[in-house]
């Protein structure tokens, strides 16, 4: 325990992370299974970059917002899994003080990047197919990249107040997290000072991060509905509906996800349920996002095909590659 007086107070210099305590010896399993969906994740999401970077037919504005998509997964879950992989192979692990605001600040950022960049899929998609002969003009490069990085920029903004406002608190108690990795909840718990105002603060925030997205959405898929529904034929319809059909399953798995973790309050939650809900969204929705994306995607299907063909390719070595591992240890893993 690495600690320095300072009075009454004490400057906590690092964390131990509990993470999963006695699984009764099946750490070495669960950390197959765990290291399977992280590889799954990375092999998948860095597939789907690949493709989309390779084909000229997927050079479009949905294939933009979803390069963008599978990036920020990529960091979203590797600010979190290679910790939660140590935990689960030698038991508790110490992080410093420094590491753990590093920590928190990223998964925050990416959580709430992830937000807007689904809105701002759900804007392209309305824009598709509400206004398709004024899409061209309406979605242009430069609207892509300033949603883009608008969706970046408000991800990387937002959690400063709260990491600001968390870790100047004084943690004189216990240095010890019951959690796999630095969230919010866990860490406060170690404060001894009153935390009435970080967690107003952060629930405002993360209110207004998670609801006006939220809605964004919403709205655009109620406009799709609305009109899809007006299509005459039924082969239009399902053509239509095709293109945003994978954008809506991951939405559905995002907020579902998250409904789910912050329907209980976390008072009156337990820590192990606690972290058995966090494993959904830190660990097994980024990991389904890119099977989503590539397996039930038609354009993305045709152009790993295509690319298989085409012997030629400078980078087909590593997109068939990662295709094959990616495949193999889905199926495994699912």
């Amino acid at each position: 325990m690495n600690l320095t007086d300072m009075g009454n107070l004490t400057t906590v210099k690092e964390f131990l992370l509990l993470g999963f305590g006695n699984l009764h010896g099946l750490q070495f399993f669960l950390f197959g299974i765990f290291l399977g969906m992280y590889v799954v994740t990375l092999l998948g999401n860095l597939l789907i970059l690949i493709i989309i970077s390779l084909d000229r037919n997927l050079q479009t504005p949905m294939y933009f917002f979803l390069s963008n998509f599978s990036f920020l997964e990529i960091w979203y879950t590797t600010s979190i899994a290679p910790k939660m992989l140590q935990t689960l192979l030698v038991g508790p692990k110490v992080i410093s003080f420094v590491g753990c605001v590093v920590q928190f600040y990223f998964f925050g950022s990416m959580a709430v990047a992830e937000c807007f960049l689904l809105a701002a899929m759900s804007y392209d998609r309305y824009l598709a197919i509400c206004s398709p002969l004024q899409y061209p003009s309406l979605m242009s490069l430069h609207t892509c990249v300033l949603l883009a990085s608008g969706s970046w920029l408000g991800g990387f903004l937002t959690p400063v107040v709260t990491v600001a406002m968390t870790f100047q608190l004084p943690f004189c108690a216990t240095y010890k997290i019951d959690h796999f990795f630095c969230d919010l909840a866990p860490v406060l718990k170690l404060a001894c000072s009153d935390t009435e105002i970080v967690e107003k603060t952060t629930f405002l925030l993360a209110s207004f991060v998670t609801m006006v997205p939220f809605v964004l959405t919403v709205a655009s898929y109620i406009h799709i509905v609305a009109a899809v529904l007006r299509i005459p034929s039924a082969a239009g319809k399902q053509r239509a509906f095709s293109t945003c059909s994978s954008h809506l399953t991951v939405v559905t798995l995002y907020y579902g996800t998250l409904g789910t973790v912050y329907a209980v309050p976390t008072a009156t939650r337990a820590a192990v349920l606690n972290k058995i809900f966090s494993l959904f969204y830190t660990v097994v929705t980024p990991m389904v996002n890119p099977i989503v994306y590539s397996l039930r995607n038609k354009d993305v299907q045709k152009a790993t095909c295509l690319l298989g063909e085409n012997s030629k390719h400078p980078n087909l070595l590593a997109a068939k590659v990662s295709l094959s591992v990616f495949v193999s240890l889905a199926v495994c893993v699912l």
